[in-house]
């Protein structure tokens, strides 16, 4: 009698088989995000590189700024969202349900943010900058991170570093706001910088380069349940970007930026695309985007002494992974 239970478990087995890879089918091939004016992001490099596979990139818009950015991804507006992983940090510990999956910015020798003043100025250590306007892409995050833990360094109090008056500029018109004096600092980074100094008569008061080093600045997030949902798709895009670091990291300057101009030219935003020839660097300190413990930690520890943080400091490895980086320093990490 046992021998027509046997068809019955194939029929079983097989239709088990077919579920499952019917649920493997059915993850996310399209990626919904926020792209900068002017620029193309590492999701969009590699994507034009052929790195992402089947997954599709769906521009819906512009970034007004990281935290805004990864606030969307938290809410369900975007998939994924990239921010300075202090932003990063202050959002998971209100508890939204995001985790960081690779790097996509952050400072070296050549790519770094600055704070540039007029060369007539004279501002020229921390408490010059008491009662002065600082100018910087948005509040909350990368750039006010770095003038706070400088002015700290300094030997400001609380109370003198909250004279210094932070106003929040969008990057493309940070430099037209210094030369004519309605701010005194301009926080400048990236291919945005460079273009400001090819136009002369500013210099740098400091940069976050030569204040913490080379560091990844910035990673992108996935809210928690796309990441269980999607697996496959979130392995395809961090891998796809990791490649794209390391592409970039390798190739002639020349060739990443007449790689950029295409694809800007390409994707038909009406869009200037003379930022880009000012391109040096990802500035990403990780192999393929690698996330490292201490690119959490520092602010961390800066947030909780700030009063920023209520309860229990995070631990780094709550907030982020690699397991999803197949590059060879990547895949099977925290």
């Amino acid at each position: 009698m046992a021998a027509p239970r046997q068809p019955l478990r194939r029929t079983l087995a097989a239709a088990v088989a077919l579920l499952t890879l019917a649920a493997g089918g059915s993850q996310a091939t399209e990626l919904r995000y926020r792209g900068s004016v002017g620029q193309v992001t590492l999701p969009e490099l590699a994507a034009d590189l052929g790195y992402l596979g089947d997954v599709r990139l769906n521009w819906i818009g512009n970034v007004t700024g990281g935290p805004a950015d990864i606030q969307a991804t938290a809410t369900g507006q975007s998939d994924f969202g990239g921010a300075f992983n202090g932003a990063i940090v202050k959002l998971a510990a209100a508890n939204a349900p995001i985790t960081a999956v690779v790097s996509y910015y952050g400072s070296d020798a050549q790519t770094f943010q600055g704070y540039y003043v007029l060369d007539g100025s004279p501002i020229r250590g921390p408490r010059d900058l008491i009662g002065r306007k600082v100018g910087m892409n948005t509040l909350g995050a990368h750039a006010e991170a770095v003038l706070k833990t400088w002015l700290v360094k300094g030997g400001l109090t609380a109370e003198e570093i909250a004279k210094a008056e932070l106003v929040a500029l969008p990057p493309v018109n940070t430099e037209q706001s210094l030369r004519p004096r309605q701010i005194d600092v301009a926080v400048l980074g990236g291919v945005i910088r460079d273009k400001a100094i090819a136009n002369g008569g500013i210099r740098p008061v400091f940069t976050d380069y030569e204040l913490l080093g080379a560091f990844s600045a910035g990673s992108y997030v996935f809210r928690d349940d796309f990441i269980k949902r999607n697996p496959e798709t979130v392995k395809a895009f961090v891998t796809g970007v990791g490649r794209a670091i390391e592409w970039a990291r390798t190739q002639p300057r020349q060739t990443v930026v007449a790689r950029f101009e295409s694809i800007i030219a390409k994707r038909g935003r009406n869009e200037d695309p003379s930022l880009v020839r000012y391109w040096k660097s990802s500035g990403v300190a990780g192999q393929g985007g690698v996330i490292a413990d201490r690119e959490f930690a520092t602010w961390i520890d800066w947030l909780a002494d700030a009063g920023e943080l209520k309860g229990a400091k995070p631990k780094p490895s709550d907030l982020y992974t690699n397991r999803f980086n197949g590059l060879p320093s990547g895949g099977g990490g925290a």
